[in-house]
């Protein structure tokens, strides 16, 4: 239903294979920020930069349904201004704009904190960076559904350039990992003093 281009594949490996030990990655060493290597870039958390991936494509998915809408529904009428003048649709398009720059800040001041603590910020904020990331794909389907509501009759047909868009936010969600629950529990029972209880993050 979405997610069509992102070349998951299974790899089979038909026969035993040797892996040499600096070939590993193990998971506590991802939690402990540990890694043998020069670069500290290599001592974060695999975790941070792993729910990026998971979740980082939809915010590019929301922009280019905003300029699929505003293209499509400014194409649709003889008069451009019936749309600009439109009250509601105006709020539509601002508020997703918003959601946008919203996921974008968030997401660059992390990355920014992380390099200012060398790549090992604290357990703390890392349950906050976690939480945070988990909510950008709620956050997408809540803005595209907004453009969606009124993107017009035509929107509805499988060929509509939104209808890929939309679909690839909404499936993403079913990925855990942008399952902000859990993450959010986590996140309380920290700030409430009590220890972390995910070591994927």
């Amino acid at each position: 239903m979405g997610l069509q281009g992102t070349g998951s594949n299974d790899v089979v490996i038909a026969e035993p294979i040797f892996v040499p030990e600096h070939r590993t990655h193990k998971q506590m060493d991802g939690f402990n920020c540990v890694h043998d290597q020069e670069n500290p870039i290599y001592d974060l958390s695999w975790a941070q930069t792993f729910v990026r991936v998971v979740n980082t494509a939809a915010i590019g998915a929301l922009k280019k349904a905003l300029k699929v809408f505003i293209e499509s529904r400014t194409g649709a009428s003889t008069d451009p201004t019936k749309l600009a003048g439109d009250v509601d649709t105006q709020v539509r398009i601002a508020s997703v704009r918003n959601t946008i720059s919203e996921l974008e800040s968030v997401m660059f001041r992390n990355f920014d904190l992380m390099e200012a603590a060398n790549w090992k910020p604290s357990i703390e904020d890392r349950v906050l960076y976690r939480y945070q990331a988990s909510l950008v794909i709620e956050k997408a389907i809540e803005a595209i559904d907004t453009l969606f509501d009124v993107a017009g009759g035509r929107s509805v047909f499988n060929d509509h350039p939104l209808q890929n868009l939309w679909h690839d936010i909404h499936i993403a969600r079913c990925h855990v990992a942008n399952s902000p629950t859990g993450f959010a529990r986590n996140l309380g029972s920290v700030t409430l003093g009590m220890d972390n209880a995910d070591v994927f993050v």
